[in-house]
């Protein structure tokens, strides 16, 4: 199968091209620089440069590329705000479905997240009503979800992959990433708010299978949602930081179920964060 990844070489698309190569397929990575173009080169990838947001560019780099399936591994956190992140899904993801429709390609993957639900101490699953009309900032990230996942649906062969808080080597919850340095400066509280989390690889590992997954959503997520009280400590003893202080955040977040995901053969190599959180 001939791949066209949007984000190859940000964390995912770093952990998704080789198993994807190993697997046979064919990958074409799209990068906004020359930097990251030598990443995906040195990955085995064949790399384009383009901006996500020059919708001409990624059109014609993915008509070029001629792709079986179009991967939406897209994020901007370089700002650490949820507007950079909310564009980047509505604007570039509807970018890449149009480009693949044009490329003759129906079946687009895309990266979402998890955490789009009302809070509530249930179970959601991917029937389960996005989190539409929660304040700012969070609305923001809500509609530009829903833009996002509505999109890729939008054809016949869409799949959404609905991460949880992503963490491993280059995440934000890695020993050098941005949460363990506001843990280290004690920044970081302990709240009652529940994550889902999945090791970057893992989520990997369920973007190739999904590669041959039905169309719809799926949440991709470990086996053990936590509360920030019960992961935290965890999480700043790993990076060296102070136990965190209680906090109450007024959000009780939401434990996600992945059976969907693994009714169809994926599975967590590391079934919970207590082992590898802040390595």
């Amino acid at each position: 199968m001939r791949i066209f990844v949007a984000g190859a070489s940000g964390v995912l698309g770093c952990a998704f091209l080789p198993l994807a190569l190993a697997a046979g397929h064919e990958v074409v990575g799209m990068a906004r620089s020359s930097q990251g173009a030598a990443t995906i080169e040195a990955l085995g990838g064949t790399p384009v440069v383009a901006d996500a947001f020059d919708r001409e560019a990624v059109t014609a780099a993915v008509v070029e590329s001629r792709p079986d399936v179009v991967v939406n591994l897209l994020t901007d956190l370089g700002s650490g705000t949820s507007a950079s992140n909310a564009r980047i899904r509505v604007e570039a993801g509807a970018t890449l479905v149009e480009a693949a429709q044009a490329a003759g390609s129906d079946r687009v993957i895309a990266e979402s997240i998890s955490w789009v639900h009302p809070p509530s101490p249930e179970t959601a699953d991917e029937s389960t009503p996005l989190d539409v009309d929660s304040g700012e900032p969070r609305r923001t990230t809500i509609l530009a979800v829903e833009s996002l996942e509505s999109a890729t649906l939008a054809g016949p062969n869409g799949v959404v992959l609905r991460f949880g808080q992503l963490y491993g080597p280059g995440t934000w919850y890695a020993r050098d990433g941005r949460f363990a340095e506001l843990a280290r400066a004690g920044g970081l509280p302990a709240t009652e708010t529940v994550t889902s989390f999945v090791h970057a690889e893992d989520a990997a590992a369920a973007v190739l299978l999904a590669l041959d997954w039905p169309a719809g959503v799926y949440d991709v997520v470990d086996d053990e949602p936590a509360a920030g009280t019960e992961w935290g400590p965890v999480f700043a003893r790993a990076v060296g930081a102070p136990d965190p202080a209680p906090s109450t955040s007024g959000d009780l977040g939401r434990p996600v179920s992945n059976a969907a995901a693994r009714a169809l053969g994926w599975a967590p190599a590391r079934r919970s964060w207590r082992e590898f959180l802040g390595a």
